[in-house]
């Protein structure tokens, strides 16, 4: 009878041979082949014990059969898994999960004791089992079951829905070869009915299985991955697509879109129906255009869809080639809603932000003039625009000390208007401050721009002549005096003109202590006390006159 394993083993064969020619080989379609090809050691070694009389070369075929329906166990659950689409598991778990077939295949190679098969009769074509046997066959059916489990979890998901049919065929092959194997150990190992041995049961099963596979290879294409997971991918797309052939017949709608445009695979597209009863109809005709008279290119349109609540949807058309021919269309669909609500919230965050920095800008530029100004008013006297004396003594402290320490000269005038208080009197407050100015406007005419002008207080002023000598400082003087003297101030809302003469305090700076420095505060102190004394000798000798001090 070991024909009749032999015939399954060439059956098996054929069968391989007729997936290698005839399928686009994928990845699963390389693991089902692996697999396959250890299905075909199952007969072939039944086939080779019979076919022997010497018992250590049956013996290694019964082991070698064993051993193979333990990786057949094994390579069921990960095909299984693969076929299903579930995740593999880690590297870790993947290790430990064939351990129970790797330990009960160990233990069969070694059968210590004969505890896992031994021979009848000085032979193996009929043989008994023992202890190991019985607890490497459960883990082994074990293994079918975890992978009818698996499959079941697969059938009553909501995940899977394009596999399903595919799945059931070859859930028919796993539930037959393990029907023929439990049959096989029923009837030829634990109810032997007679000493005879039933041949060909687990092949017959595993044959049968075959047969399911290679239907459901070629008439489910249950491994055409591509197809499967190309609607999966199209399902799983939150935008809308829709795929067209040449005649504009739907080929292809996902579930995103399925809903909203009521189509169904197989009707015919009309290009304007998606389009709102009311909206920029010149926008849409150039669109439509587009899309009837140029199909070639590519097309987008944004709608504005007011059902219920306001929809922004934009329309993508592009052409579907294959070798530069046209052979259909694809129509995506996006909602561009929340986009546009959250473009049109940083639009206005944005003008309200612009509005915040433009008044931030213009209360810094508010805020930089009356710094500005604070500072001017600082250094400035109100009524003149000329610096105050508590500017000039801070700039006379610096320059006071650079002079000191590089010996250079210079020299200070104390200017005074004569008989000011005469004018106070006779033409008022008014006049007296216009004649003031006008008096200071004409002395800033004669400076040079190194030169310190500062009102001293009243109608006193003190200029600063920086690296000046006695005799530059004499000549700016007499041009100060002559000025001032040659130019009448005229009297507010009057035609009447008042001549003004003013007396000069000069003091010149030469010679600086080396030895023993001066502290610049005692200088300055000293400097204002010595030219307030030579103004006064100019105002005692009769005024409108410069008197001088050289040091």
């Amino acid at each position: 009878m070991a024909w009749i394993d032999f015939v399954l083993f060439i059956l098996l064969f054929a069968l391989w041979v007729y997936v290698f020619v005839s399928v686009t080989i994928t990845k699963l379609h390389k693991a089902y082949l692996i697999f396959h090809f250890f299905m075909m050691f199952w007969p072939f070694c039944q086939f080779a014990i019979k076919a022997t009389e010497n018992s250590t070369v049956q013996y290694f075929y019964v082991l070698l059969a064993f051993v193979d329906m333990g990786l057949l166990a094994v390579g069921w659950l990960f095909f299984t898994l693969l076929l299903t689409n579930h995740s593999l598991p880690s590297r870790k778990t993947s290790l430990l999960i064939p351990l129970p077939a790797l330990i009960g295949a160990l233990a069969s190679i070694i059968n210590p004791n004969s505890w896992f098969v031994q021979p009848v009769n000085g032979g193996y074509f009929q043989r008994t089992y023992g202890p190991i046997f019985w607890i490497t066959a459960p883990i082994l059916i074990g293994y079918g079951i975890v992978s009818l489990y698996i499959i079941y979890q697969t059938l009553v998901s909501d995940n899977a829905p394009r596999i399903k049919k595919q799945v059931k065929q070859v859930l028919r092959g796993i539930v037959v070869v393990i029907a023929f194997i439990c049959a096989d150990i029923l009837v030829n190992v634990v109810f032997p009915f007679s000493q005879q041995v039933i041949p060909g049961l687990t092949s017959l099963g595993i044959l049968l299985s075959a047969v399911y596979f290679v239907i459901a290879i070629h008439r489910d294409k249950v491994f055409d991955l591509v197809n499967i997971a190309h609607q999966d991918i199209i399902n799983t797309i939150s935008n809308g697509i829709l795929v067209l052939d040449d005649n504009e017949r739907i080929v292809e709608i996902n579930r995103t879109l399925a809903p909203f445009l009521k189509l169904n695979i197989g009707d015919r597209f009309e290009i304007s129906n998606i389009f709102p009863e009311r909206g920029t109809a010149e926008k849409w005709e150039i669109f439509i255009n587009t899309y009837l008279e140029y199909p070639m290119k590519r097309a987008e349109i944004d709608i504005l869809y007011l059902q219920n609540d306001p929809c922004y949807v934009q329309i993508q058309v592009s052409p579907i080639l294959v070798s530069g021919t046209r052979v259909g269309r694809i129509v995506t669909f996006q909602d561009m809603t929340e986009i546009r609500r959250l473009i049109d919230e940083t639009s206005l965050q944005n003008e309200i932000l612009q509005e915040r920095n433009q008044s931030l800008i213009t209360i810094q530029q508010e805020l930089h003039l009356t710094n500005q100004k604070l500072q001017e008013m600082a250094v400035t006297d109100g009524l003149t625009g000329c610096y105050n004396r508590h500017y000039l003594t801070q700039q006379l402290e610096h320059e006071v000390n650079k002079n000191i320490e590089n010996q250079i000269p210079f020299s200070i005038l104390l200017l005074d208007i004569d008989f000011f208080k005469l004018i106070n009197d006779n033409y008022g407050h008014m006049v007296g401050d216009e004649v003031i100015c006008g008096t200071v406007s004409l002395i800033r005419q004669t400076l040079r721009p190194s030169d310190i002008l500062a009102r001293f207080g009243g109608e006193e002023f003190i200029i600063y002549l920086p690296d000046t000598a006695s005799e530059g400082a004499s000549r700016l003087a007499e041009q100060i005096l002559n000025t001032v003297e040659s130019n009448a101030i005229r009297v507010p809302h009057s035609i009447q003109t008042l001549s003004i003469t003013i007396s000069i305090g000069l003091l010149s700076i030469h010679q600086f202590p080396v030895d023993n420095p001066l502290n610049s505060k005692d200088t300055l102190n000293d400097m204002f006390q010595s030219v307030d004394q030579v103004l006064y000798q100019a105002k005692r000798e009769g005024r409108n006159r410069i008197a001088s001090l050289v040091k």
